[in-house]
């Protein structure tokens, strides 16, 4: 019986991974990625179990890398419960990165995160409050902070990508849009947007009525005028 039982768990884990990776090589719709969604059937919800299962054996062992391998397949299996991708961005951005050796290892798992939820997270659930207040506290916390020994690092590395899509003036590639951007500046007086406050600011901003989002804005534009003290902008 539990041979079975794994050759059944390997089966639908493939099934589910190789859906996922399609969805990945399309061009980021909704549409696409709903279709192939479907294509799962009623095996989404048998797979999904057969991975929280997995999923919370492998946290209770500390064993978060392993862990961080099952999260494309759990959000697939559930990818309209916010939830679900909360908590695999919060496992590769807290746990996963802080295992690694070098900073510059570190934030290549927490940029992980970020994209896990801006890109697709936020493209399957563009509605969510939590999602949006997951990311931004991302933002104000991991890298806007030094809470994180490696924080340093990660503004650096975060304005690298900022400075380069000012550059080509492809923001599209950060999933920010220049209108919202000027009116976030022109409503909350923040004008660096390689500051990873603003960030913070931009997508918490997308629910502004929210109080938990409310409060990050709050925060974020405090600690953002500490870092400007006089208004000044880099970009």
């Amino acid at each position: 019986m539990k041979k079975i039982l794994v050759i059944f768990f390997l089966a639908a884990l493939a099934i589910g991974t190789e859906a996922w990776y399609y969805c990945r090589r399309q061009v980021r719709s909704t549409a696409v990625a709903e279709g192939a969604l479907a294509a799962l059937g009623g095996l989404r919800s048998i797979v999904g179990e057969i991975i929280w299962f997995r999923a919370d054996r492998l946290q209770d062992e500390g064993r978060y890398v392993e862990l961080a391998q099952l999260a494309h397949a759990l959000t697939l299996s559930e990818p309209h419960t916010p939830e679900v991708w909360a908590y695999a961005a919060w496992n590769l951005a807290y746990n996963v990165s802080v295992m690694m050796p070098t900073p510059e290892d570190r934030w290549r798992w927490v940029e992980a995160a970020i994209s896990l939820l801006r890109d697709d997270a936020l493209a399957l659930n563009p509605d969510s409050a939590e999602l949006y207040r997951e990311l931004a506290w991302l933002y104000e916390l991991k890298l806007g902070t030094d809470l994180d020994s490696a924080a340093s690092i990660y503004r650096e590395r975060w304005r690298e990508r900022v400075e380069s899509a000012a550059a080509t003036g492809d923001w599209a590639s950060l999933n920010m849009d220049p209108a919202r951007m000027a009116a976030i500046e022109r409503d909350y007086g923040v004008s660096d947007r390689a500051d990873p406050f603003y960030s913070a600011i931009y997508w918490a901003s997308f629910r502004p009525d929210h109080p938990l989002l409310k409060e990050i804005i709050r925060q974020s534009r405090a600690l953002y005028r500490k870092n400007h003290p006089h208004g000044t902008s880099t970009l």
